[in-house]
């Protein structure tokens, strides 16, 4: 029998710093860990608060997805945790820079 699961590995984005993996294959779906505004490169969060955070996050998400062969344009359902619920028009506007159309389900 073949691999039930492959695990993504995504350069682009930040190594998961747990016992859990980014991203993850199985019977024809992608499964994504939840994205931070976090640089890859130093392991810190961006700077510019909670728009350039967000912008990070769907870059991060965008890396994953790439990584396992996959798009924006494909996401069914996004989760979007915030601090503050006073910045989720900041996070929004961010946000409908990524998805454009066909707009998947999402909680916030």
């Amino acid at each position: 029998m073949g691999t039930y699961k492959e695990i993504v590995i995504a350069d682009k984005a930040p190594a998961a710093i747990g016992p859990y993996s980014a991203g993850v294959k199985a019977g024809g779906f992608v499964f994504t860990a939840g994205q931070l505004g976090i640089d890859p490169e130093n392991g810190e969060f961006v700077p510019g608060g909670v728009e350039a955070q967000t912008r990070k996050a769907l870059e991060n998400l965008t890396a994953v997805l790439e990584a396992a062969g996959t798009s924006l344009a494909k996401v069914v359902k996004t989760t979007v945790f915030l601090n503050d619920m006073n910045d989720f028009g900041a996070m929004n506007g961010v946000y409908g820079q990524f998805f454009t159309e066909n707009f998947p389900a999402r909680s916030a």
